[in-house]
This record gives C-alpha cells, structure tokens and sequence, in this order.
C-alpha cells in the first residue's frame, strides 16, 4: 500500500511534519520553511544528506532524533516493496541452513557476528542485506488481511548473547597471558559496550526493515501511531521499558539545567522586592505628591526547606526513581532537602542521596536497606502517612514545602486522610505528583480524589508534565 501525499513534495513533507508534531515534537512554521527550502538545495536521492538536512532544520533536541529517524525511514523509505533478489546475491549474502533446508541458528549468529566484527562499508552493507532477507524469508506470514510481517519471528533464531559473545571474543583477541581476561577490566567494558552497540544496531536494522514493509501494506499512517513510541518527553513513567527509563535517566542533568537557569532568571526579576507603596507615597510628599523614587520591600530569602515524601513499590518505582533523580540535581536550590520513602511504613533515605553519592547506588540501597516494608510488600499509604506523621512531623516547617509522589493506589485499606490532612497544616506548601491519568483517580482501590480533596495534586504522566509542576513549584 504505497501512499502518496496530496500536494506533491510539499505536501508529502507536510504530512511527515504533522507525523513529527503527533509524536510530540514541536515543528512550527518557521522549521516547516527552513526545511522545505533545505530539500531544494540536496540531492533528493541521497537519503543520508536529505535525512540530514531535515533533522538539522526541525529538531531542536538530540532526545527526539530517534522518533524523526524512524518516522524518517516510513515517509522517506529505502525502497518500495521487497529488495530485488539480485542485491543480496550481488554481495554473496544468504540466510545459512542445514541439510534439511531449515535455518541453522549456530551458523547464522557465527555469520552475524563476523559481519559486525569486520565493521567493513562492504560488511555493513552485507549486514542490511541479511537484515533485510530475514525480514522477507522468516517474518512474514499470513494474515486474514493479507501479508503481515515480524520482527519478532524475523529474529527468533538468533542468540544476541551469543552473537554479542562472539564479537567480544573477536575484539579482545587471545592473550596467553592473560587468558580470562581478569588483567583486561577496562579493554573488557569497552569491548562489551561496542559489541552490545554492534548488536543493537543490527537488531535496529530488522526492526526499520518490519517497520518499511509493514508500512507498505496496512499504511504508514497506522504504523506511525503504533509501531513508533512517542518522544522521550512524553513517554508514560508507568508504561516505560527498561530503555526508556535509562533514556530519561540521561534527561536528568540537562533537565537540571535548565529548571536551575530558569530559576535563576526568576530570582533575578525578584531580586530588588515588590513595590512598597506606603513608603513610597510618604517620600513623594517631598516632591508634591509624585512618586519619583520608588521605595522596594526587602525580598524575603527564596530558598525553603523541601522534605520528599515517596511510594517506592513496583508500581510507580520508575517515576520515583526519576523525580527523586530530578530533586537531587536541584538541591542547591533549596536550604535543605529530607527525603522519606514508603512502601507501607516509611522511613527516612535522606543520607542515600548525600551530595557527591551515586543515583543508582542509593536507589538500590534505599530498596535494600531501608525499613519501607513492615507488611506484605502492598503498598499502603495510610500507614506509610501516619508513620510519618507519628515519627518525621518535626521535620515540616511553615516556611517548607512537602512533595509527595505516588499514584494513591491503597489497596483498598484505610486512607488515613486524618494523617495527611495533619502533615499538610503543619508546612508552608504540599504537593502531591500523581503519575496516572486524571481520569483514573478514584478507579480500583485508588484513594487519589480522596487525597486530592486535602491536598493539590498534579498529574505527571511524562518528563512534559513533570517538567512543567517542578518549575512552577520551585522557589522564587
């Protein structure tokens, strides 16, 4: 099913802009001109230096170039339907098999892997190639609706740890005297990152190759909504793989920045005070009753005391991990920082997340260490919220301000909202972050609109959202 944009050329890059904007990638009209005009001064059919050119003119964050690349690759394809016979005989390229005709997995990760290892323009091409026959021999299939395609059946004899193994083999080379390697740590790290890279890339070819040709028979339009995720701002906390928790985790120190810098632009609009309108009026009395020098009020100090309050159980660990992440990049924005987790009981982490002390490694000390589970692992925020306010309200103070970060979800046992309510007259400011939907609050065994009725709470879904809530609540 090829499509063809109305309008021509024009109109097929706008509709790959409105592709661009649907996954959550800003592209005004200002991008929208600069690349129309960037695709007038290259060769159209060099996909490298189109690609190029357009990710130059409309991107504005290095975090969305992976959402452009695959949108990229179904708007702009390498070829239509299935690559001639002929290329792949050309480079003497073909899926191994047994005596029986079926694949032979031993031999085809052996084949893989020595494609990688040479990382020749030669093997390269020779890689897409095979990516490109497995694709079209092993992920097809038949469906009521016609010929489908997976990458998943595509990739179902390989062994990556294998491959992977194969390739560090080949990069580290036999050294006698050396023979497991354990003299070698560092060359070893960067042998398994470059192989691990090798591999993701290979695997990443078979997926844009299921992708092109899926594309080609139920619309590009439908593959775009679901076969390519959103961009890395917009991914749900509670959805995200493994990968997309690692790629915001990358988010943390530039979001840092720019929340600082912002704030910090704040602070110097508010440096010289409000306005004091009595004492001004008294000292224009000397000039007739013309206010000819303001008089400004003392500003008051901006940085608070900020205390932490998260639900660290499985359900929204990757969301607390995040924010917590986030918190602890910008605590030399406030005077002091306390942080407390919960499972069913709380408990304070405060020294897990020292200044100068590894993230990941306090988050797992927290997990490991910590006294956040009393029970049977469930969470419930009834107790976590009266242990805290039995043992840790000396710690608010009016001038501070309580964040709370969790999705509510009780399990149906006692909200204890007598406690929250406690917590909340006795600090400045409380917040709660609720990584769920809004219209989920109050569904199942969530307490949210109860607790909701107490405090203000937010719904961050995505790094978008979070963004947005920290910074309005930061300190002026």
């Amino acid at each position: 099913m090829t499509q063809k944009s109305p309008g021509g050329l024009s109109g097929h890059l706008v509709d790959f802009v409105d592709a661009l904007r649907r996954k959550g990638i800003p592209v005004g009209p200002s991008e929208a001109v600069d690349a129309a005009s960037a695709m007038v001064h290259v060769d159209l059919l060099d996909r490298a230096a189109l690609r190029e050119a357009l990710a130059s003119t409309i991107l504005h964050k290095p975090t969305h170039r992976g959402v452009f690349d695959q949108l990229f690759d179904l708007w702009f394809p390498a070829a239509v339907g299935g690559h001639t016979p002929g290329d792949a005989v050309t480079l003497e390229v073909e899926i191994p098999t047994d005596d029986d005709g079926k694949v032979d997995p031993d031999a085809l990760n052996d084949l893989i892997a020595s494609l990688l290892l040479e990382d020749t323009d030669e093997s390269r091409a020779k890689a897409r190639a095979l990516a490109e026959l497995l694709v079209e021999q092993l992920g097809s299939y038949d469906s009521v609706n016609g010929p489908r395609y997976s990458a998943y059946q595509a990739l179902s004899p390989l062994d990556t740890n294998s491959i992977m193994q194969r390739i560090l083999d080949g990069l580290l080379g036999a050294d006698p005297f050396d023979p497991d390697g354990s003299k070698r740590h560092a060359e070893k790290t960067a042998a398994a990152n470059a192989a691990a890279d090798l591999v993701r890339g290979f695997l990443r070819e078979v997926a844009d190759e299921t992708r092109r040709r899926t594309a080609e028979t139920v619309g590009r339009d439908r593959v775009a909504q679901y076969a390519v995720g959103p961009a890395a701002e917009q991914v749900d906390f509670l959805r995200a793989n493994d990968q997309d928790l690692q790629a915001l985790r990358r988010r943390v120190g530039p979001l840092a920045r720019q929340l600082g810098s912002r704030l910090a632009a704040r602070r110097r609009r508010h440096r010289h005070g409000a306005i004091d309108m009595r004492k001004t009026m008294r000292r224009s009395m000397s000039t007739g009753g013309v206010p000819v020098e303001l008089v400004l009020r003392k500003p008051r100090p901006a940085r608070p005391e900020l205390v932490v309050l998260c639900d660290v159980s499985g359900s929204v660990a990757g969301f607390s991990h995040f924010t917590l992440q986030l918190v602890h990049s910008l605590r030399e924005q406030f005077s002091r920082v306390r942080v407390f987790a919960f499972v069913d009981t709380t408990d304070e982490v405060t020294s897990f997340f020292e200044s100068g002390s590894d993230l990941g490694t306090a988050m797992s000390r927290m997990v490991r260490e910590a006294e956040i589970i009393t029970y049977d692992g469930h969470s419930d925020y009834g107790h976590a919220l009266e242990g805290f306010a039995d043992r840790y309200a000396h710690t608010l103070t009016r001038t501070g301000s309580l964040l709370i970060l969790g999705d509510g979800r009780n399990n149906y046992r006692d909200p204890a909202v007598g406690a929250l309510e406690f917590v909340s007259e006795r600090v400045g400011h409380t917040h709660w972050l609720n990584p769920e939907p809004q219209r989920q609050w109050g569904t199942g065994d969530s307490a949210a609109k109860l607790y909701s009725q107490y405090v203000p709470m937010h719904e961050c879904r995505n790094v978008e959202q979070l963004t947005a809530v920290v910074s309005s609540l930061l300190p002026v």
